[in-house]
């Protein structure tokens, strides 16, 4: 299923009605207080009908408004956990954090994030792409700001095991790139909202001409995951307080290791080679190696 109860919750506000709305914003606002509610509790709470709170229960695939608020309990539960780990009351980070309490917070929304990404990962759609990878002639990754950065992660590791792959953050010469694929390439985008411009025109032009496109997203509903043939979904939930990707960055992250980790082991006992060519190809770079005293 797409991320936890509380994540779908949150997404489910951008096409949600008036009413719904209202239960969304209820659950989202205090979701252990939910929990104590039954269905006519919270229909009234929220000045809706019992048959509205049900339909919205199942609009975010569940039986109905029981396992709805069980879900909700279960999601306290693991935010509760996590908090405790870190001695901390929330997880949010607000202007009087001194250094300390934002490193406990940072820690715990990050963890929380590589977790959830990995509960929730598609076990069948990472296999695909993994052995696309070894399999394709040529992989282009797209990616604008800080997805770029998880593109040049990915770009790194997949060349070192032989890999014909390319990035680059300049929008234009990605679709350049992309446009002269085809069936037998690989497209990678990178998009926590799924909404970069950049980002879905590329993947849109190597999909057109018959690429394999990939999406990597936090929203499984987005422009980009609809634009693709797989979706590679991330969980992480970003602070209102944040200055860039923190959270997002971490769990694109933790899932391309687990993807890179898949197709080094669908390619065999040859990458073994590769990867050790690469290490000894520059000890010059390292510290203490090749040094000239002055």
């Amino acid at each position: 299923m797409d991320g936890d109860v509380l994540t779908r919750v949150r997404r489910s506000l951008a096409q949600a009605s008036a009413a719904e709305t209202r239960v969304a914003e209820t659950i989202l606002g205090d979701p252990t207080r939910v929990v104590a509610l039954a269905i006519n509790d919270l229909a009234q709470l929220c000045h809706t009908s019992l048959s509205t709170v049900a339909r919205y229960a199942q609009s975010l695939g569940y039986s109905g408004y029981r396992e709805l608020r069980v879900e909700v309990a279960r999601a306290i539960t693991l935010v509760q956990a996590q908090q405790a780990r870190f001695g901390l009351d929330t997880m949010t980070i607000d202007q009087e954090d001194g250094p300390v309490a934002i490193a406990a917070k940072l820690a715990a929304q990050e963890i929380d994030a590589i977790e959830k990404t990995a509960l929730a990962l598609d076990a069948v759609a990472l296999d695909r792409v993994a052995r696309a990878l070894i399999e394709a002639r040529q992989i282009d990754l797209f990616g604008q700001a800080a997805s770029s950065l998880t593109a040049q992660d990915l770009q790194l590791k997949l060349s070192r095991i032989g890999c014909s792959v390319s990035h680059s953050p300049d929008p234009h010469l990605s679709v350049t790139m992309a446009a002269l694929r085809g069936a037998d390439d690989v497209a990678i985008a990178f998009s926590h909202g799924g909404e970069t411009a950049e980002t879905l025109r590329a993947l849109e032009v190597a999909r057109d001409v018959g690429a394999l496109a990939v999406a990597v997203t936090g929203v499984n509903d987005s422009p980009l995951a609809l634009g693709a043939d797989v979706v590679l979904l991330t969980q992480a939930q970003e602070s209102p307080f944040r200055m860039a990707a923190m959270s997002s960055r971490i769990a694109q992250l933790a899932l391309v290791d687990v993807l890179f980790v898949r197709a080094v082991q669908f390619r065999g006992e040859p990458v073994a080679v590769s990867l050790q060519l690469t290490h000894d190809a520059v000890p010059h770079h390292r510290t203490g190696a090749g040094r000239v005293d002055t």
